[in-house]
């Protein structure tokens, strides 16, 4: 499988995770708003502090993102790109997001592909201090009670990326138990969760939100984007059991490279390792032992 060498030592632990209780919702981003406090009303508003969402569809402007790119330095094995700001309103596509904490603030996490005003398809990762919401639009997300992501530094990538941690369950109302996850680099994506669900007794799951990156990607229908350094966002996921009755997972994507090389489609078992990081939430349906 293929792997990149990053700059710091490796966590013995490679999937950082927190169990939780969940809930599935939806809501509409207020335009006019800074998409990261959009995002935190709507799930303010529901007893949420955070959690994860994902959209088909809306519109930003102001927009600024980066896209992926190589390291300059050795400090680490990939970098971002300079700021692009396009003028006007852009449409997106698909996002992913994690909305989380980061120095003690609402911060996010937030890969998605888009079309820019010029009707260029491009994707990246979304800045929250420059982008505004242009348009209302509705959004599908899943606010989690007993676990956080916290931005905090990484041993391994020498990067601040989101983690779940432990926090005190609130009043929110919840249906689900759920799961909040991060993967380390250089393990495939879909087995690392077909062997956590094992290990914890989980037989079906639903896979929200999902921000991270891959190295380069391979997909079911044979197509492969080569480039390392990505950018990815989940589309779709699920875990069960397969006609052998093993569970495997079934990981629909959008991303792109860091030559602006764009891909969709299922991601195959077993040769999709992780790049920097991977961050989702795992909502456990039923509660069969495999």
């Amino acid at each position: 499988m293929r792997s990149v060498a990053q700059p710091g030592v490796p966590v013995r632990e490679r999937i950082q995770w927190v169990e939780a209780r969940g809930r599935a919702f939806s809501f509409a981003l207020e335009a006019g708003v800074p998409l990261l406090e959009a995002a935190r009303r709507g799930f303010a508003a529901v007893g949420f502090a955070g959690g994860v969402l994902s959209a088909k569809g809306g519109a930003l402007g102001p927009f600024a993102y980066v896209m992926p790119a190589l390291a300059k330095t050795n400090e680490h094995a990939a970098f971002y790109s300079d700021t692009y700001r396009p003028d006007g309103v852009t449409r997106l596509k698909q996002i992913a997001m994690t909305l989380g904490e980061r120095d003690g603030a609402p911060f996010f996490h937030c890969h998605g592909l888009w079309l820019e005003p010029d009707g260029s398809l491009h994707g990246g990762h979304i800045l929250p201090e420059e982008t505004i919401v242009a348009e209302p639009f509705d959004v599908a997300a899943f606010g989690i009670d007993g676990a956080m992501f916290v931005a905090e530094p990484d041993p391994e990538t020498h990067f601040k990326l989101f983690g779940p941690v432990a926090r005190p369950a609130s009043d929110a109302k919840t249906t689900s138990r759920a799961f909040a996850l991060r993967l380390r680099p250089n393990q495939d994506f879909a087995c690392a969760l077909e062997k956590f669900c094992r290990q914890h007794g989980i037989l079906h799951a639903r896979l929200h939100g999902g921000v991270g990156s891959t190295i380069g990607a391979r997909f079911t229908d044979g197509s492969s984007l080569v480039p390392f350094a990505t950018e990815l966002a989940v589309r779709s996921g699920a875990i069960a059991p397969g006609a052998d009755g093993m569970l495997e997972a079934e990981i629909d994507i959008a991303l792109v490279d860091y030559l602006g090389g764009i891909a969709e489609g299922t991601l195959v078992r077993g040769d999709n390792p992780v790049l920097m990081t991977m961050e989702l939430v795992l909502e456990v349906l039923g509660e069969e032992e495999i």
